[in-house]
């Protein structure tokens, strides 16, 4: 008992030496290292291009090139006579969705930035799959429009969800490579979104569900930049003309100036709208005038009111960054979960402003770091994007947007977190950022 008490006293008179070695007249006391859940640090090109490399490697396992008869199982590279067995070989997502237009988008990216060709030919090689199968399929379709068809999204578009994202990445793909086989479908797509799809009086692409006259934020993402890239592609003023219209029309009624954020949906005829200001809208939204300042020309007449409204949502974003790193949910409510999807999509887009001069380095390049490692956290040893929000409708009640699930199988995250990685390393490439008196800061010019 006397040796048990005789060790308790020691150890006491341990912590009490260990206290007082740490205190305001022998300690820095700012210098302590705080307990940080998120690593805060400025990443490295390379950690961020491991990062990248593994969910390559994921995706690429995981979306085949080839065809498969559903009786039998029968693999098929390619199908000159199809019939309405013949689907995709099953993977985890598929190849024509809206989410797999910005994976597209973010591997063509990430190419660019680090050089890796690998990332290059994910999309080019799926790009020419599907192009190269259309024609056989839209001959399927038009003998049995009501059946299953693999295809059937290029080739009769029902949905701005089913055109746009496809439509941009294929633009920027038939760019690079000058491929003749997409340009067929890059035209079925823009003639989709500029003469086929539901618009309001005034020219506002719309939907009719959930309710007559409604604007889903989302629709922003889904339209301009296939109609920013196709300006590009064409020189047609009409297409950029089109996508400024969209950006301030839609602005004009959903932005709130006060908060500096998005609701994400809005019905013509209402006097009061509940709003909520879900994240991967707002992501939609920012990502739609990236892309589009990206290729509008300088002398645009409405080039100014689109980046006044880019930095004007750019600096309302930044106050609901949390301290994670992360952005919530639902924006301005903090106990809705921390969504990555919606954090990658800011990430990308505010680097891509600081990387562009539209942005100041100083201020927003520190919170990209902030965010990119938090991302980096939700990227598994698989290469799996886990903590993003599945499909999401839209709604004017809490508890719908509460509630939704998180899945590593909703596609939504992929694309903008090889998006994010590869401006992260534009972004360092460009400038210099140091840890200056604990804090993540711009450093000296490159």
């Amino acid at each position: 008992m006397v040796q048990r008490f005789f060790v308790f006293a020691i150890s006491l008179m341990g912590l009490h030496v260990a206290a007082q070695k740490q205190n305001d007249v022998v300690t820095p006391l700012h210098a302590l290292q705080p307990d940080y859940p998120i690593p805060y640090s400025v990443p490295s090109k390379e950690s961020v291009k491991k990062v990248l490399d593994r969910i390559y490697t994921y995706l690429d396992a995981v979306t085949p090139m080839q065809f498969a008869n559903r009786t039998n199982n029968q693999l098929f590279d390619k199908v000159d006579k199809p019939d309405t067995n013949i689907i995709f070989k099953q993977g985890d997502f598929r190849l024509t969705s809206y989410e797999w237009g910005v994976t597209y988008s973010g591997m063509l990216l990430a190419g660019e930035a680090t050089g890796d060709k690998r990332y290059t030919d994910y999309t080019n090689q799926r790009m020419n799959f599907i192009a190269g199968a259309v024609p056989a399929f839209r001959s399927l379709y038009e003998q049995y429009p009501k059946n299953s068809n693999p295809l059937r999204q290029p080739v009769a578009p029902h949905a701005l969800d089913d055109a746009g994202a496809m439509c941009a990445a294929m633009i920027k793909t038939y760019r690079l490579t000058n491929d003749k086989v997409l340009k067929p479908i890059i035209d079925n797509y823009i003639n989709y979104i500029s003469t086929k799809e539901y618009r309001l009086k005034d020219g506002t692409l719309a939907r009719n569900r959930p309710q007559k006259n409604t604007l889903w934020l989302d629709d922003l993402y889904m339209s301009v930049p296939a109609l920013a890239q196709m300006g590009k592609l064409t020189g047609d003023q009409k297409y950029f003309d089109d996508a400024v219209k969209q950006v301030v029309q839609f602005s004009k009624r959903m932005f709130n100036k006060d908060l500096g954020i998005y609701m994400h949906g809005w019905v013509e005829g209402m006097d009061v709208h509940p709003e909520f200001h879900w994240a991967r809208a707002n992501g939609w939204a920012l990502m739609a005038m990236t892309e589009l300042l990206d290729v509008l020309p300088e002398t645009h007449k409405g080039r100014k009111e689109v980046l006044d409204q880019f930095k004007a949502h750019a600096k309302g974003l930044a106050y609901y960054q949390s301290d994670r790193g992360f952005w919530h949910q639902l924006l301005d409510k903090n106990d809705s979960y921390l969504e990555t999807s919606a954090t990658a999509i800011y990430a990308y887009c505010i680097a891509r402003g600081v990387s562009k001069g539209w942005l100041d380095a100083r201020a927003y390049g520190p919170m990209c770091m902030l965010a990119w490692n938090a991302i980096v956290t939700k990227v598994n040893e698989k290469g799996q994007v886990e903590g993003t929000c599945v499909g999401t409708g839209m709604a004017f009640d809490p508890a719908f947007y509460y509630y939704r699930p998180i899945n590593v199988f909703a596609a939504h995250g992929y694309g903008p977190v090889l998006l994010a990685g590869a401006e992260i390393i534009n972004l360092l490439n460009k400038f210099s950022f140091t840890i200056n008196d604990s804090s993540i800061q711009l450093g000296a010019d490159k």
